[in-house]
């Protein structure tokens, strides 16, 4: 004969039961915060860290046609390059934060020319277009404007803004801040006229094994990932200590190889 106080005769007490089925769903509960907590760390951690390279597609291209966007003495004795994503957060920081001090104290003083080539990946929606819009200024003059005025404003077209679907028209703006011809630039956006040259510099990036961005290759070394400002002096300054004698700058003014682009303007 079964006991009344027994369950199903089972051996179980209900108040036992309970108890377990409270202990199961806390613990439960308790891994699933635990879930949540460590995947909002790994966002956050994934939003700082530069963007890592996922399928990116080029088309055919040789590297003699990556020419990227110059700035300062092409003879001087450290060359630095940058493979960047316009719509990378953390290629903003950079441009941001950090640029500014390198364009003054290293590239001005011609210590070393920076050349920044597009580096656009699959994953960000107007990056090819903020390509395209950089590339357009660089016909009248104005690239680096364009691009300091693409990277300090990233939240006004980028993928996840309020003009994902229609960039162009925040592009514009900026064209008639800077003086451009408004005409000449939307005909040139427009028919993409630069987009093998665009894809000429992702290819370069490919070629070179760049896995993240920014990338920048100072003098014979290549370092992923954004830095401060007493970091990347440091990489220029061993640079220019491996650079030939030969090759160091006189006191005159640099004067830029014929056919090469400076400040403000790109071959």
């Amino acid at each position: 004969m079964a006991n009344k106080g027994v369950d199903g005769g089972r051996g179980r007490r209900p108040g036992v039961v309970n108890k377990q089925r409270g202990n199961s769903s806390q613990r439960f509960y308790m891994a699933l915060a635990l879930v949540i907590v460590v995947g909002a760390i790994f966002i956050v951690r994934a939003a700082r860290a530069p963007r890592a390279i996922a399928n990116v597609t080029t088309v055919p291209v040789t590297a003699a046609q990556a020419e990227g966007y110059l700035m300062g003495n092409p003879n001087a004795p450290v060359q630095i390059l940058e493979f960047a994503d316009f719509e990378c957060p953390a290629c903003g920081n950079f441009a941001v934060i950090t640029e500014p001090d390198v364009r003054n104290r290293i590239v001005n003083t011609g210590l070393a020319s920076y050349r920044f080539f597009d580096f656009p990946l699959p994953m960000h929606k107007n990056t090819m277009a903020a390509s395209n819009a950089a590339a357009c200024a660089a016909d009248q003059g104005k690239f680096w404007e364009m691009h300091d005025e693409l990277f300090r404003n990233q939240p006004e077209w980028n993928g996840e803004s309020d003009n994902k679907d229609n960039p162009k028209k925040v592009f514009l703006g900026y064209v008639k801040a800077l003086g451009m011809n408004t005409d000449t630039w939307e005909k040139c956006f427009d028919s993409q006229a630069h987009q093998s040259r665009i894809l000429a510099n992702q290819a370069e990036g490919v070629r070179r094994n760049v896995q993240s961005t920014p990338t920048f290759v100072i003098g014979k070394r290549q370092i992923p990932g954004a830095m401060s400002y007493d970091a990347f002096k440091a990489y220029v300054d061993s640079a220019a200590k491996e650079a030939p004698v030969a090759a160091k700058p006189d006191s005159a003014a640099p004067k830029p190889a014929a056919g090469s682009a400076t400040k403000g303007s790109t071959k």
